[in-house]
């Protein structure tokens, strides 16, 4: 499973830098999908934080449930991927 996810993380920014260079619309599509993801991710966590402080339960195995909701985690990991591809658009490649 590690190697799963170091190859998914060397692949994946690879593969979306060959796609918006080949097809300018996916460039358009990523920044569209990378908004949808910074607002879901900021929404569940806001929503999770506010339900904590709402039940005044402030115990950290609490606020650990919300890495437990799988749209949370694919809204993050889409964004890390998003921000690795940005960063080497923006440093390595001319």
């Amino acid at each position: 499973m590690e190697v799963f996810l170091i190859l998914g993380r060397i692949i994946a920014p690879a593969l979306m830098i060959i796609l918006q260079r080949k097809w300018f619309k996916f460039r358009s599509i990523f920044h569209v999908a990378a908004i949808l993801s910074a607002l879901i991710f900021g929404n569940i966590a806001s929503i999770s934080i506010h339900q904590i402080i709402e039940n005044q339960t402030v115990f950290m195995t609490n606020i650990h449930a919300l890495f437990l909701n799988p749209l949370f985690l694919l809204a993050g990991a889409y964004l890390g991927v998003y921000l690795s591809t940005l960063y080497a658009c923006f440093t390595y490649i001319k």
